[in-house]
């Protein structure tokens, strides 16, 4: 995939340079001249060291570890190219941070996601593409264009080589039933739900496996995971229901805190991801972790956008 349209400019942030240059690879063109650099007291500073007046740019940044410093990335980024007179401004985020706290779960509570959403239109966003949002509705919480993508189907198409028949699809909550039903219609496989009681941040408890998993490949499907801790439990569960074998998919690794020293020591015999996030150190080093590219997902939805293509035909 290449293009001949010089109008297109690609830049990138910090958080996520490795998926950064395989989507400029994949268009076939260099990403753009800019530096992101930090002065002593730690403010964030950017230099655009070429012309961007009057182009269609992209900025690809991850929302991720560090979160906050990632994100004020973003958002000065995107103030620079407004005022750099670019056409159209593009903010590609693979994985948006905050995305969990989309409602009111307590009295007094933020909705951080939407907060997000109207820093990164305030910044001079023309435009959002981003990949499995944690909650769909997140789309409306921007007045500007959003472009949800699937990472879903690329997925898909990797664990359909990897298994035989006797394959079940387990949501390891009832929020997640909808992805797992459509990765279970699209590999032709049977469904299960884990029913858990989530006692606190980030801790959950266990209760019992809905669906049949005795002498099944279980395949755990969330799109995002972050201490392990529910994957954990779910995958004991799962073991003590007869599942001969389990595995795990996500398209967002947060992995934080313990999270992937609790894989290790799991019973999951894998962990498929995408590159949505960069791994850290320990992760790289887990033989369990698998890691699939988003990149030519990203970079043909790129190319839709600016081509004023339909990006949603991705997906029929």
């Amino acid at each position: 995939m290449t293009t001949s349209d010089d109008r297109l400019r690609l830049f990138a942030g910090n958080s996520n340079l490795e998926l950064s240059h395989r989507i400029a690879r994949i268009l076939g063109i260099s990403l753009g001249d800019a530096e992101v650099k930090r002065f002593s007291d730690g403010e964030i500073g950017v230099e655009i060291d070429e012309s961007v007046r009057g182009m269609d740019v992209f900025v690809i940044q991850s929302v991720c570890q560090p979160v906050n410093e990632n994100l004020m990335e973003l958002l000065i980024l995107i103030d620079a190219f407004k005022r750099a007179s670019a056409e159209r401004i593009t903010a590609v985020i693979p994985y948006y941070g905050y995305a969990r706290q989309d409602r009111k779960v307590s009295p007094r509570a933020p909705i951080s996601a939407k907060l997000v959403a109207d820093l990164i239109a305030t910044a001079g966003a023309c435009r959002i593409l981003t990949v499995e949002l944690h909650a769909g509705q997140i789309q409306g919480f921007f007045n500007i264009p959003v472009d949800h993508l699937f990472g879903s189907p690329v997925m898909v198409k990797h664990l359909e080589h990897e298994f035989g028949d006797e394959v079940v699809v387990v949501s390891p909550d009832a929020g997640g039933v909808e992805r797992a039903r459509a990765f279970a219609k699209r590999m032709n496989a049977s469904l299960a739900i884990i029913d858990k009681r989530r006692e606190d941040a980030n801790v959950a408890r266990v209760m019992n496996v809905i669906g049949d998993v005795k002498g099944k490949v279980a395949i755990l499907v969330d799109d995002i995971i972050d201490t392990a801790g529910t994957l954990v439990h779910s995958a004991e569960a799962l073991q003590k229901k007869g599942a001969s074998h389990v595995y795990a998919c996500c398209i967002h690794p947060v992995l934080s805190g313990k999270a992937v020293e609790r894989i290790n020591g799991s019973s999951i015999e894998a962990l498929v991801v995408s590159d949505t996030i960069p791994l850290g150190p320990e992760a790289k080093g887990c033989d369990k972790i698998k890691v699939i590219s988003l990149a030519e997902l990203l970079a043909e939805a790129i190319q839709r956008i600016h081509r004023e293509d339909s990006v949603s035909e991705l997906f029929i």
